[in-house]
Protein backbone atom coordinates (compact mmCIF):
# COMPACT_ATOMS: atom_id res chain seq x y z
CA UNK A 1 0.00 0.00 0.00
CA UNK A 2 1.45 3.34 -1.01
CA UNK A 3 1.10 6.46 1.07
CA UNK A 4 0.90 10.04 -0.13
CA UNK A 5 3.01 12.52 1.82
CA UNK A 6 -0.09 14.14 3.37
CA UNK A 7 -1.75 10.96 4.63
CA UNK A 8 -1.73 10.32 8.35
CA UNK A 9 -1.43 6.80 9.78
CA UNK A 10 -4.06 7.38 12.47
CA UNK A 11 -7.67 8.53 12.72
CA UNK A 12 -8.42 12.24 12.55
CA UNK A 13 -10.92 13.34 15.20
CA UNK A 14 -13.25 16.11 14.01
CA UNK A 15 -16.55 17.58 15.12
CA UNK A 16 -19.28 17.36 12.47
CA UNK A 17 -22.63 19.17 12.43
CA UNK A 18 -25.91 17.36 11.72
CA UNK A 19 -27.18 17.96 8.20
CA UNK A 20 -23.95 19.51 6.94
CA UNK A 21 -22.22 17.93 3.93
CA UNK A 22 -18.46 17.49 4.07
CA UNK A 23 -15.94 16.59 1.35
CA UNK A 24 -13.49 13.97 2.68
CA UNK A 25 -10.15 13.85 0.86
CA UNK A 26 -9.77 10.40 -0.70
CA UNK A 27 -6.53 11.06 -2.62
CA UNK A 28 -4.26 11.97 0.30
CA UNK A 29 -2.87 15.05 -1.42
CA UNK A 30 -4.90 17.72 0.39
CA UNK A 31 -3.00 20.15 2.62
CA UNK A 32 -6.18 20.45 4.74
CA UNK A 33 -6.60 16.81 5.84
CA UNK A 34 -9.10 15.27 6.24
CA UNK A 35 -10.93 17.74 3.99
CA UNK A 36 -10.55 18.12 0.23
CA UNK A 37 -8.74 21.22 -1.03
CA UNK A 38 -8.85 20.35 -4.76
CA UNK A 39 -5.37 18.79 -4.89
CA UNK A 40 -6.85 15.62 -6.43
CA UNK A 41 -7.18 17.27 -9.85
CA UNK A 42 -5.43 15.05 -12.39
CA UNK A 43 -5.13 12.05 -10.06
CA UNK A 44 -8.27 10.22 -11.19
CA UNK A 45 -9.44 10.23 -7.55
CA UNK A 46 -12.27 12.33 -6.20
CA UNK A 47 -13.38 13.52 -2.76
CA UNK A 48 -16.10 11.60 -0.97
CA UNK A 49 -19.08 13.73 0.05
CA UNK A 50 -20.88 12.71 3.23
CA UNK A 51 -23.61 14.32 5.28
CA UNK A 52 -23.39 14.13 9.06
CA UNK A 53 -26.41 12.40 10.60
CA UNK A 54 -25.88 14.08 13.94
CA UNK A 55 -23.65 16.66 15.60
CA UNK A 56 -20.80 14.79 17.25
CA UNK A 57 -17.10 13.98 17.20
CA UNK A 58 -16.15 11.35 14.60
CA UNK A 59 -12.89 9.67 13.61
CA UNK A 60 -12.16 10.04 9.92
CA UNK A 61 -9.61 7.94 8.09
CA UNK A 62 -6.21 9.58 7.72
CA UNK A 63 -4.41 6.74 5.91
CA UNK A 64 -6.95 6.60 3.02
CA UNK A 65 -7.12 2.78 3.11
CA UNK A 66 -10.24 2.31 5.23
CA UNK A 67 -12.93 -0.10 4.11
CA UNK A 68 -15.59 2.22 5.58
CA UNK A 69 -14.78 5.62 4.04
CA UNK A 70 -14.74 8.28 5.25
CA UNK A 71 -14.55 6.71 8.72
CA UNK A 72 -11.50 5.05 10.24
CA UNK A 73 -11.71 1.25 10.52
CA UNK A 74 -8.26 0.64 12.00
CA UNK A 75 -6.48 -0.19 8.74
CA UNK A 76 -3.74 2.31 9.71
CA UNK A 77 -2.65 -0.15 12.39
CA UNK A 78 -1.92 -2.77 9.72
CA UNK A 79 0.04 -0.16 7.75
CA UNK A 80 2.05 0.47 10.92
CA UNK A 81 2.91 -3.24 11.14
CA UNK A 82 0.33 -4.28 13.72
CA UNK A 83 -3.23 -5.54 13.76
CA UNK A 84 -6.54 -3.87 14.43
CA UNK A 85 -7.25 -3.34 18.10
CA UNK A 86 -10.42 -4.42 19.87
CA UNK A 87 -12.06 -0.99 19.39
CA UNK A 88 -12.05 -1.39 15.64
CA UNK A 89 -12.81 -5.14 15.62
CA UNK A 90 -16.12 -4.39 17.33
CA UNK A 91 -16.93 -1.81 14.67
CA UNK A 92 -17.05 1.93 14.99
CA UNK A 93 -20.38 3.70 14.94
CA UNK A 94 -19.17 7.00 13.45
Amino acid sequence: MTQDKNTIKKPIAVEVIAGKTYMWCACGKSQKQPWCDGSHVGTGKFPLPFTAKETKAVHLCGCKHTGHAPFCDGTHQILNGGGRDEYFQKGQSD
